[in-house]
């Protein structure tokens, strides 16, 4: 029995992939201060009233208006949006982002540089790892370029750009809002000290008058 040649089993691997799309909607996720100042990541919005509630973005967001691009990138941008997982200074993030402009892939990009931005890349992927990419609902780990190319192929991507040359990618954001600190309170004022009370003149000896 002969091995499968490397294009069948590519071409495999890509119709597997593929049947694993599915129409899942963005799934946000929600970064929840209590009052005692703890963090908590969720993806319920509803909170105790005490509680302060800020988004930290969706799955698979993309921030650009894609009314404009061409039709068969469009479904593929409307249904699987691919958002990327990045930080400063990360040659393989470098790579990813290269890969995806030179496809021409529409895709949100979000910053990981603090431990709320860990912890929140932990909850949507599952991972710390980066760089990160989500294609829709799907997560990929780490960078491997035919990996990525296979999941851009099974969410029908063009396989060569056909973005248009005035498309505006959005710029890199934050994954969460920074948390900013509680103001120091304010030093108190001492009190003045109260005045020392007049004493009263003593009353003059007996028998002497002013």
């Amino acid at each position: 029995m002969t091995r499968p040649s490397r294009t069948l089993l590519s071409l495999a691997i890509s119709v597997a992939s593929a049947a694993t799309f599915t129409a899942v909607p963005a799934q946000a996720l929600y970064k929840v201060v209590g009052p005692d100042g703890k963090v908590t990541y969720t993806d319920q919005p509803s909170v105790a009233p005490e509680g302060k509630v800020q988004s930290v973005g969706a799955r698979g967001s993309v921030a650009n208006d894609v009314a404009a691009l061409p039709f068969e990138l469009r479904q593929a941008t409307q249904r699987y949006p691919v958002t990327l997982y990045v930080a400063p200074d990360c040659s393989p993030c470098d790579a990813g982002k290269q890969l995806l402009r030179q496809r021409g892939i529409p895709f949100a990009e979000k910053l990981v540089t603090t431990a709320d931005d860990s912890n929140a890349l932990q909850r949507l992927t599952g991972t710390t790892s980066l760089p990160a990419m989500t294609v829709g609902a799907q997560v990929v780990r780490g960078w491997q370029r035919e990996d990525w190319m296979s999941y851009l192929d099974a969410a029908g991507y063009p396989k060569e750009s056909r973005l248009p040359a005035n498309f505006p990618q959005g710029k890199a954001e934050p994954l969460t809002e920074a948390r900013q600190a509680a103001p120091a309170p304010a030093p108190q004022q001492r009190a003045a000290p109260a005045p020392a009370p007049v004493a009263e003149p003593a009353p003059p000896p007996s028998g002497i008058r002013f």
